[in-house]
């Protein structure tokens, strides 16, 4: 059954990280998730995609992947913005702990911009965002710091 299947998170990790990284969760205490509800329907809302997959436009200037090698526990903490209407054809994947292949064979399973302009051309949402965005969601504190505040920022 498709409800059976489960994410590996760890698919591409060595057996050490994958180790910690189990580890590392399970010290940590359930919480309550924080949820604001929407203050409209979503068929009146624009909607911007945000994914962690390290995707970049083949004309942006790449994610330093050098962060990465040197210490697999942090990353670039930019982030590079994705129009609407990107295709696979258009991006380069510079995440190291994913496989990117599939991803540049179909930019939907890591940030479905079709789907969504599916949604839109079918009334469920108001309007795809003239842009999305992408990161490597490697270090937290810099992510919710430096970069979601830009992203805000630019709106």
């Amino acid at each position: 059954m498709p409800g059976d299947q489960k994410v590996n998170s760890y698919r591409f990790l060595d057996g050490l990280s994958r180790r910690m990284i189990r580890s590392w969760i399970s010290l940590e205490k359930p919480r309550d998730i924080p949820w604001t509800p929407l203050d409209k329907p979503l068929n009146r809302c624009t909607v911007a995609l945000i994914s962690s997959a390290g995707i970049a436009l083949k004309t942006d200037k790449p994610f330093d992947q050098e962060i990465e090698r040197q210490n697999p526990w942090f990353s670039d903490p930019s982030f590079r913005v994705i129009p609407r209407g990107t295709t696979a054809q258009d991006i380069l994947v510079y995440h190291l702990h994913i496989n990117p292949e599939f991803i540049q064979q179909d930019i939907n399973c890591a940030l479905p911009v079709q789907r969504l302009a599916q949604l839109e051309a079918g009334g469920e949402i108001g309007r795809v965002a003239p842009s999305h965005y992408s990161f490597i969601g490697c270090q937290p504190e810099r992510l919710l710091g430096e970069s979601v505040p830009a992203i805000i920022r630019g709106f």
